[in-house]
């Protein structure tokens, strides 16, 4: 009986994308062998859609599972590859995490966006302010905790999620 740690991960990804990173560095960090597949971010195939409903990279698929959102894959990712767990065990601080990953893909990722993308002065005075309150929050955050990493001694999907996110062009 074959398990899903058996089957291939299928990786659709493009080199440009940050959110692809975070696959790539989850994928690297449990040493999962995977099977790339470059998505051209301005010609996607037509194929492309029945794997990412979205249209957008990273995605995967696993067995007969099609999974895509980065966050979504690399806790899908976590669970099938438990070795070595980059979440906590503890619910609570889980949770801690798990609104971390949330605060860099809603708020932190779209004020650098802002920022870079902003059509005139104002726009980007404000994704300028919006950028700044995001890393006060963040120092605020880091402060309460100790370790080498941000969620104690252990790397975790926080920090790739962190990571990535400042590696964005």
């Amino acid at each position: 009986m074959s398990t899903a740690q058996d089957s291939t991960v299928q990786l659709y990804s493009a080199r440009a994308c940050p959110y692809a990173h975070r696959t790539r560095l989850v994928l690297a960090e449990k040493g999962i062998d995977f099977t790339l597949t470059e998505i051209d971010l301005q010609n996607k195939p037509d194929w492309f859609a029945q794997i990412s409903r979205y249209g957008k990279v990273p995605a995967i698929k696993h067995g007969d599972r099609e999974v895509y959102e980065s966050a979504i894959i690399n806790e899908y990712l976590n669970e099938v590859f438990p070795k070595p767990p980059l979440l906590p065990n503890d619910l609570g601080k889980k949770a801690i995490a798990r609104i971390w990953i949330d605060y860099a893909n809603t708020r932190f990722v779209s004020a650098f966006g802002k920022l870079l993308r902003g059509k005139d002065t104002e726009e980007q005075e404000q994704g300028r302010q919006a950028l700044k309150d995001a890393l006060h929050y963040i120092e605020q955050g880091l402060n309460q905790h100790s370790g080498e990493y941000w969620l104690g001694n252990n790397i975790s999907l926080v920090d790739f999620t962190y990571y990535s996110a400042t590696q964005a062009r």
